[in-house]
């Protein structure tokens, strides 16, 4: 068996830009992002920007950054800030991201990328038309964890891949006023769990050629738990299930003809993995080292891409970032999840 223990810094890139960082929203993503940045060398978050000044100081005060925003509009316009990381509901990913681009900002945007499709092209389309670096914040996608099983993927050591299995699932009471069960917010375990699933499933196996969902809605019409069979060409499948009604066992499996990679809980953060051949045996127990929330990782990779005159990751393209809002949207016309303003 082939063990191996990965040290962050062994996975970040050698990179020789600095890059000054304003984020935009001040929930706990925009929190753990910036706390995360600390261990990042050549980065680090220099201004925030909120629609409240009182909001924005808090959060300047409490994470040691320097420059605090009473609007989403100063922050983009700091000339000081190279790169602007959206941090909001995702309803209000579209405009602030927007507005950045226009402003010339290399732009990161939390997951999910934009509350639909339709918004996402549009995206994609002002950074192409301003020359700006865009990529959406799936943060999983750049944990040294998923690095080296994409290496694995690579070299075909599955031999062809069968099925990806994923489940996300965490237990939420009901309350009404909780964005994840609020309409106006992009509430329901979709956007906020059921995109990890999603993109994951992307990652392995591309565009899906047919879409299946099931779904049973929370009291405010959110979809409490939602179940997607994908089928993909080569009658490869995905079988992948979200809910904010219980923790799950938040494992995920790819299955190849020869062998398959088993992802320890809770698989989109993982420390771990174990690769098992078809006859059963353990041939690679891949560990990583633990520090901070892993986030840092996704803008090594925005830093990355600018170092070498990238406009898009090679590991996160605008495509797919669109393919992936896309499932989604059928996802939600299958289930009947339309949201205001839609």
């Amino acid at each position: 068996m082939n063990s191996r223990t990965d040290t962050a810094a062994e996975r970040l890139p050698d990179v020789s830009t600095e890059l000054r960082w304003g984020v935009i929203g001040t929930g706990g993503i925009a929190a753990a992002f910036t706390d995360d940045l600390a261990l990042l060398p050549n980065a680090a978050v220099v201004a925030v920007g909120s629609r409240r000044a009182a909001t924005a100081r808090e959060f300047a005060r409490a994470h040691g950054v320097p420059r605090a925003h009473g609007s989403y509009a100063d922050l983009v316009a700091d000339r000081e800030v190279d790169a602007v990381y959206v941090a909001t509901p995702h309803p209000g990913h579209h405009g602030p991201a927007l507005a950045a681009l226009r402003a010339g900002k290399a732009v990161l945007v939390e997951k999910p990328f934009t509350l639909n499709a339709a918004q996402a092209r549009e995206l994609v389309e002002a950074a192409a038309a301003h020359g700006s670096f865009l990529m959406e914040a799936m943060w999983t996608r750049f944990l040294p964890a998923f690095v080296r099983i994409r290496e694995i993927l690579a070299a075909g050591a599955l031999g062809e891949i069968i099925t990806v299995q994923a489940d996300h699932g965490q237990r939420f009471a009901f309350d009404p006023g909780h964005r994840l069960f609020a309409p106006e917010l992009g509430g329901g375990a979709l956007l906020d769990l059921g995109v990890y699933p999603v993109s994951l499933a992307s990652m392995v196996l591309g565009t899906p050629e047919r879409v299946t969902a099931l779904s049973d809605p929370a009291p405010t019409g959110v979809d409490a738990q939602t179940s997607i069979l994908l089928r993909h060409p080569g009658g490869r499948h995905a079988v992948l299930t979200t809910t904010l009604a219980a923790a799950g066992p938040n494992r995920a499996t790819i299955v190849g003809t020869q062998a398959r990679i088993e992802i320890d809980r809770t698989w989109y953060s993982t420390s771990g993995f174990t690769v098992i051949d078809a006859a059963g045996r353990v041939v690679e127990r891949w560990e990583q080292q633990r520090d901070g929330r892993g986030l840092r990782f996704q803008a090594a990779e925005v830093t990355r891409c600018l170092d070498l005159g990238l406009a898009e990751s090679p590991v996160l393209p605008w495509a797919e970032t669109v393919s992936i809002m896309e499932t989604l949207d059928e996802v939600r016309r299958q289930i009947g999840l339309r949201y205001p303003g839609e």
